[in-house]
Protein backbone atom coordinates (compact mmCIF):
# COMPACT_ATOMS: atom_id res chain seq x y z
CA UNK A 1 0.00 0.00 0.00
CA UNK A 2 1.01 3.62 -0.57
CA UNK A 3 1.47 6.14 2.45
CA UNK A 4 0.44 9.84 1.00
CA UNK A 5 1.23 10.95 4.74
CA UNK A 6 4.91 9.84 4.83
CA UNK A 7 7.13 12.33 6.16
CA UNK A 8 10.93 12.96 6.09
CA UNK A 9 13.43 10.57 6.69
CA UNK A 10 13.50 9.80 10.18
CA UNK A 11 16.26 6.76 10.05
CA UNK A 12 18.82 6.58 7.54
CA UNK A 13 21.64 3.56 7.35
CA UNK A 14 24.18 4.13 4.63
CA UNK A 15 26.68 1.23 3.83
CA UNK A 16 26.46 -0.25 7.72
CA UNK A 17 28.48 -3.23 8.22
CA UNK A 18 28.71 -5.35 11.39
CA UNK A 19 29.87 -8.54 13.33
CA UNK A 20 30.98 -10.11 16.42
CA UNK A 21 34.54 -10.99 16.11
CA UNK A 22 35.92 -12.24 12.39
CA UNK A 23 32.37 -13.34 11.42
CA UNK A 24 30.10 -11.16 9.52
CA UNK A 25 26.50 -10.55 10.19
CA UNK A 26 25.29 -7.32 8.12
CA UNK A 27 27.63 -6.04 5.20
CA UNK A 28 26.79 -2.89 3.43
CA UNK A 29 23.17 -2.53 4.63
CA UNK A 30 21.32 0.76 3.20
CA UNK A 31 18.02 1.87 3.48
CA UNK A 32 15.78 4.92 4.61
CA UNK A 33 13.13 5.06 6.87
CA UNK A 34 10.50 8.06 6.45
CA UNK A 35 8.06 9.52 9.28
CA UNK A 36 4.72 7.68 9.24
CA UNK A 37 5.76 4.90 7.29
CA UNK A 38 5.19 0.99 8.18
CA UNK A 39 8.25 -0.42 7.35
CA UNK A 40 9.25 -4.31 7.61
CA UNK A 41 12.28 -6.18 6.93
CA UNK A 42 12.15 -9.83 5.56
CA UNK A 43 14.50 -12.50 4.59
CA UNK A 44 15.45 -16.48 4.90
CA UNK A 45 16.42 -17.37 8.64
CA UNK A 46 20.36 -15.91 9.08
CA UNK A 47 19.69 -13.31 7.17
CA UNK A 48 20.58 -10.68 10.02
CA UNK A 49 17.62 -9.00 10.57
CA UNK A 50 17.21 -9.27 14.22
CA UNK A 51 20.70 -8.13 14.34
CA UNK A 52 19.78 -5.01 12.18
CA UNK A 53 16.94 -3.73 14.42
CA UNK A 54 19.26 -4.40 17.82
CA UNK A 55 22.36 -2.51 15.72
CA UNK A 56 19.14 0.62 15.84
CA UNK A 57 18.14 0.24 18.39
CA UNK A 58 21.77 0.76 19.98
CA UNK A 59 21.64 -3.16 21.63
CA UNK A 60 24.47 -4.27 19.68
CA UNK A 61 27.09 -1.32 19.46
CA UNK A 62 29.85 -0.46 16.85
CA UNK A 63 29.99 -1.76 13.55
CA UNK A 64 31.04 0.70 10.34
CA UNK A 65 29.23 2.73 8.52
CA UNK A 66 26.68 5.59 9.35
CA UNK A 67 23.10 5.23 11.11
CA UNK A 68 21.12 8.57 12.01
CA UNK A 69 18.00 8.92 13.72
CA UNK A 70 15.91 12.11 13.10
CA UNK A 71 19.16 13.27 11.51
CA UNK A 72 21.61 12.96 13.92
CA UNK A 73 24.61 10.17 14.31
CA UNK A 74 23.27 7.17 16.37
CA UNK A 75 26.58 6.91 18.52
CA UNK A 76 25.72 10.82 19.30
CA UNK A 77 23.11 9.92 21.50
CA UNK A 78 22.77 9.73 25.13
CA UNK A 79 21.04 6.27 25.68
CA UNK A 80 17.92 8.18 27.70
CA UNK A 81 17.46 10.71 24.91
CA UNK A 82 17.60 8.00 21.73
CA UNK A 83 14.90 6.20 23.82
CA UNK A 84 12.58 9.05 23.57
CA UNK A 85 13.17 8.33 19.61
CA UNK A 86 12.77 4.31 19.20
CA UNK A 87 11.49 1.88 21.37
CA UNK A 88 12.53 -1.81 20.77
CA UNK A 89 9.70 -4.53 21.06
CA UNK A 90 12.43 -8.21 21.55
CA UNK A 91 10.87 -11.36 19.89
CA UNK A 92 8.58 -13.08 22.52
CA UNK A 93 10.79 -15.83 23.89
CA UNK A 94 8.90 -17.51 26.99
CA UNK A 95 10.19 -15.57 29.62
CA UNK A 96 7.38 -14.24 31.93
CA UNK A 97 8.29 -10.97 34.32
CA UNK A 98 7.25 -10.85 38.37
CA UNK A 99 5.17 -8.10 37.54
CA UNK A 100 1.65 -6.58 37.51
CA UNK A 101 0.59 -5.07 33.99
CA UNK A 102 0.58 -1.88 35.42
CA UNK A 103 3.50 -1.47 36.84
CA UNK A 104 5.23 -3.44 33.53
CA UNK A 105 4.18 -0.81 31.52
CA UNK A 106 4.93 2.14 33.65
CA UNK A 107 8.68 0.88 33.84
CA UNK A 108 8.57 2.45 30.07
CA UNK A 109 8.67 5.73 31.31
CA UNK A 110 12.15 5.82 32.78
CA UNK A 111 13.70 8.25 29.37
CA UNK A 112 11.80 10.49 31.37
CA UNK A 113 11.88 9.84 35.02
CA UNK A 114 14.50 11.21 37.43
CA UNK A 115 16.03 8.89 39.55
CA UNK A 116 15.64 10.73 42.74
CA UNK A 117 12.09 11.94 42.15
CA UNK A 118 8.97 10.15 42.55
CA UNK A 119 6.39 9.11 39.46
CA UNK A 120 4.74 12.12 38.49
CA UNK A 121 0.71 12.71 37.25
CA UNK A 122 2.34 12.74 33.85
CA UNK A 123 3.76 9.51 33.87
CA UNK A 124 0.55 7.84 35.04
CA UNK A 125 -1.66 9.50 32.74
CA UNK A 126 1.05 8.61 29.64
CA UNK A 127 0.88 5.24 30.80
CA UNK A 128 -3.19 5.36 31.87
CA UNK A 129 -3.71 6.61 27.82
CA UNK A 130 -1.40 3.46 26.32
CA UNK A 131 -3.23 0.83 28.67
CA UNK A 132 -6.55 2.29 26.93
CA UNK A 133 -5.06 2.67 23.85
CA UNK A 134 -3.85 -0.89 23.51
CA UNK A 135 -6.76 -2.54 25.10
CA UNK A 136 -5.30 -4.04 28.59
CA UNK A 137 -5.91 -1.83 30.82
CA UNK A 138 -9.35 -3.91 32.21
CA UNK A 139 -6.22 -6.62 33.27
CA UNK A 140 -3.87 -3.70 34.76
CA UNK A 141 -3.52 -5.24 38.23
CA UNK A 142 -2.96 -9.26 36.84
CA UNK A 143 -0.01 -10.47 37.09
CA UNK A 144 2.07 -10.89 33.72
CA UNK A 145 2.35 -14.74 34.23
CA UNK A 146 -1.52 -14.97 33.99
CA UNK A 147 -1.86 -13.50 30.41
CA UNK A 148 -2.35 -15.18 27.44
CA UNK A 149 0.82 -14.54 24.68
CA UNK A 150 -1.20 -12.37 22.62
CA UNK A 151 -2.20 -9.75 25.58
CA UNK A 152 1.07 -10.41 27.05
CA UNK A 153 2.70 -8.83 23.42
CA UNK A 154 -0.06 -6.17 23.66
CA UNK A 155 1.95 -5.24 26.91
CA UNK A 156 5.07 -4.88 26.03
CA UNK A 157 3.91 -2.78 22.90
CA UNK A 158 1.93 -0.94 25.51
CA UNK A 159 5.35 -0.76 27.69
CA UNK A 160 7.00 0.16 24.22
CA UNK A 161 4.35 3.31 23.64
CA UNK A 162 4.88 4.66 27.37
CA UNK A 163 8.50 5.44 26.67
CA UNK A 164 6.77 8.27 24.08
CA UNK A 165 8.92 7.12 21.30
CA UNK A 166 7.78 7.81 17.60
CA UNK A 167 9.43 5.12 16.33
CA UNK A 168 8.63 1.29 17.36
CA UNK A 169 11.17 -1.61 16.19
CA UNK A 170 9.45 -5.20 16.35
CA UNK A 171 10.95 -8.28 16.20
CA UNK A 172 8.62 -10.93 14.84
CA UNK A 173 5.45 -9.31 16.66
CA UNK A 174 3.27 -12.06 16.19
CA UNK A 175 5.15 -15.47 16.06
CA UNK A 176 4.30 -18.07 18.96
CA UNK A 177 0.33 -15.92 18.85
CA UNK A 178 -2.71 -18.13 17.21
CA UNK A 179 -4.74 -16.34 14.36
CA UNK A 180 -6.90 -14.44 16.92
CA UNK A 181 -4.43 -12.90 18.84
CA UNK A 182 -1.86 -12.38 15.29
CA UNK A 183 -5.28 -10.43 14.17
CA UNK A 184 -5.48 -8.56 17.19
CA UNK A 185 -1.81 -7.35 16.92
CA UNK A 186 -1.68 -6.25 13.64
CA UNK A 187 -4.78 -4.09 13.66
CA UNK A 188 -3.52 -2.83 16.97
CA UNK A 189 -0.09 -2.00 15.13
CA UNK A 190 -2.08 -0.74 12.03
CA UNK A 191 -4.16 1.91 13.82
CA UNK A 192 -1.24 3.21 15.83
CA UNK A 193 0.68 3.77 12.50
CA UNK A 194 -2.61 4.93 10.72
CA UNK A 195 -3.87 7.21 13.73
CA UNK A 196 -1.26 8.06 16.06
CA UNK A 197 1.58 8.67 13.10
CA UNK A 198 3.43 5.96 14.58
CA UNK A 199 6.44 4.62 12.44
CA UNK A 200 6.56 0.75 12.62
CA UNK A 201 9.78 -0.66 11.23
CA UNK A 202 8.72 -4.82 11.46
CA UNK A 203 11.35 -8.00 11.22
CA UNK A 204 8.65 -10.90 9.99
CA UNK A 205 9.05 -14.07 8.68
CA UNK A 206 5.46 -13.56 7.27
CA UNK A 207 5.37 -12.26 3.43
CA UNK A 208 2.31 -12.38 3.08
CA UNK A 209 1.40 -9.83 5.76
CA UNK A 210 3.91 -7.50 4.87
CA UNK A 211 2.93 -6.89 1.61
CA UNK A 212 -0.49 -6.13 3.06
CA UNK A 213 0.76 -4.35 5.89
CA UNK A 214 3.75 -2.21 4.60
CA UNK A 215 3.99 0.88 2.75
CA UNK A 216 7.56 -0.65 1.67
CA UNK A 217 9.75 -3.47 2.35
CA UNK A 218 13.55 -4.38 2.68
CA UNK A 219 14.95 -7.53 2.16
CA UNK A 220 17.99 -9.00 3.35
CA UNK A 221 20.15 -12.52 2.75
CA UNK A 222 23.17 -12.94 3.89
CA UNK A 223 23.47 -10.11 5.41
CA UNK A 224 22.93 -7.58 2.77
CA UNK A 225 20.30 -5.86 0.88
CA UNK A 226 19.00 -7.91 -1.73
CA UNK A 227 15.26 -6.39 -2.45
CA UNK A 228 13.86 -2.44 -1.26
CA UNK A 229 10.67 -1.34 -2.87
CA UNK A 230 6.94 -2.03 -2.10
CA UNK A 231 4.60 -4.50 -1.83
CA UNK A 232 3.43 -4.88 -5.25
CA UNK A 233 7.07 -5.29 -6.45
CA UNK A 234 8.68 -8.23 -4.18
CA UNK A 235 5.21 -10.14 -4.15
CA UNK A 236 6.54 -11.92 -7.48
CA UNK A 237 7.39 -15.47 -8.23
CA UNK A 238 11.14 -14.33 -9.84
CA UNK A 239 11.71 -11.63 -7.00
CA UNK A 240 10.59 -13.90 -3.79
CA UNK A 241 12.76 -16.91 -5.59
CA UNK A 242 16.13 -14.67 -5.91
CA UNK A 243 15.47 -13.65 -2.20
CA UNK A 244 14.69 -17.28 -0.81
CA UNK A 245 16.21 -19.80 -3.44
CA UNK A 246 13.02 -21.59 -3.68
CA UNK A 247 10.28 -21.42 -5.94
CA UNK A 248 6.86 -19.63 -4.97
CA UNK A 249 3.27 -20.21 -6.17
CA UNK A 250 1.25 -17.02 -6.45
CA UNK A 251 -2.40 -16.28 -6.52
CA UNK A 252 -4.45 -13.02 -6.30
CA UNK A 253 -5.90 -11.80 -2.99
CA UNK A 254 -9.58 -11.58 -3.00
CA UNK A 255 -9.54 -8.18 -1.35
CA UNK A 256 -6.41 -6.42 -2.65
CA UNK A 257 -4.61 -5.17 -5.27
CA UNK A 258 -1.33 -7.55 -4.30
CA UNK A 259 -0.79 -11.28 -4.94
CA UNK A 260 -0.20 -13.68 -2.05
CA UNK A 261 1.89 -16.54 -1.50
CA UNK A 262 -0.31 -19.57 -1.75
CA UNK A 263 0.54 -23.17 0.22
CA UNK A 264 1.51 -25.47 -2.55
CA UNK A 265 0.32 -29.27 -2.45
CA UNK A 266 2.25 -31.89 -1.43
CA UNK A 267 4.26 -33.44 -4.70
CA UNK A 268 3.39 -30.69 -6.71
CA UNK A 269 5.11 -28.52 -9.16
CA UNK A 270 5.18 -24.56 -9.08
CA UNK A 271 3.80 -23.84 -12.26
Amino acid sequence: MTNPRAGNPILDVVEFSFGFGTKEILRDVSFTVAQGEYFSIVGPNGAGKTTLLKCLDRIYRGGSGEISVFGQPLESYRQRDLARRLSYVPQADGRVFPFTVGQFVLMGRYPHLNPFSSVGRDDMAAVGQVMERTGIAPFAERKLDTLSGGERQKVYIAAALAQGAEVLLLDEPTTFLDYRHQADVRDLLAELNRNAGVTIVAVTHDVNRAAIDSHRIVALSAGTVVFSGTPAEIMRPDVLERIYGTPFLMVDHPQGDVPIIAPQLPGEDTP
